[in-house]
C-alpha cells in the first residue's frame, strides 16, 4: 500500500462513477488527495470550443460546492476524514500542480479518452508516479457529469439514482438543480 495517492477530476456533479474511481484509488493508499480541476472559472469559456471541459455550461458548480459535495460523499462511504484531502488541481496550468500535491504521491489514473491519456503523459513528464486503475473505451466508461446535468435540465428524476445520496441532498438544498435548469 502506498502512503499517498492522488485522483483528479472536474466533479461537475460528483456521481457514482466518480466514487468508484476515488474508492478504488483509496484502497491503494493511506491518504488520498482528491484534486479538483478548473477550481475557478479563469479558464472557462462562453466561446465555442471543441473541449467541452472548459465550456461554461459544463462547469456550473463552484470549487467550494464541489469540495463540500465530495467531502460529504466520501464520508458517506465511511472513509475516515483524516485519510483524504481535497485540493485544487490546476490541470490547465500543469506547472502549478506540484504546489498542491505531495511529490511522492502516486497519481491513480482512469484512462477513457485521449484527454486522460495525454494527462498521464503530462504527469509522467512532471515526474509524478502514475498507476492506471483501468482503461476503458469512452463509450463504456459509464455515467458522466454531462449526463447527470442533462437529466437535471430535463427534470428527469433519474439523476438522483446516479449520484451519492449526500450529493443529491446538497444539489436540491442549495438550488443547484434550478441553476442548471436555467443554463442553456
Amino acid at each position: 500500500m502506498e502512503e499517498k495517492g492522488i485522483v483528479y477530476g472536474r466533479f461537475q456533479i460528483p456521481h457514482l462513477k466518480h466514487m468508484e474511481y476515488i474508492l478504488a484509488a483509496k484502497m491503494r493508499c493511506q491518504v488520498l488527495y482528491i484534486g479538483i480541476t478548473f477550481p475557478d472559472d479563469m479558464y472557462v469559456s462562453d466561446e465555442e470550443t471543441a473541449n467541452y471541459r472548459i465550456k461554461k455550461q459544463a462547469n456550473p458548480l463552484t470549487y467550494l460546492e464541489r469540495m463540500e459535495m465530495l467531502k460529504n460523499a466520501i464520508l458517506d462511504f465511511k472513509v475516515p476524514r483524516n485519510e483524504f484531502e481535497i485540493v485544487p488541481f490546476p490541470i490547465e496550468r500543469p506547472e502549478y500542480i506540484p504546489q498542491y500535491i505531495p511529490k511522492d504521491a502516486v497519481c491513480y489514473m482512469s484512462i477513457c479518452d485521449e484527454w486522460t491519456a495525454k494527462n498521464e503523459r503530462l504527469f509522467q513528464h512532471l515526474g509524478l508516479k502514475t498507476e492506471t486503475l483501468w482503461k476503458r473505451m469512452e463509450e463504456s466508461k459509464g455515467v458522466t457529469g454531462s449526463q447527470v446535468r442533462k437529466l437535471i435540465q430535463e427534470k428527469n428524476e433519474e439523476w438522483k439514482s446516479l449520484v451519492p445520496r449526500s450529493v443529491c441532498e446538497y444539489v436540491t438544498e442549495h438550488g443547484i438543480d434550478e441553476r442548471i435548469r436555467k443554463m442553456k
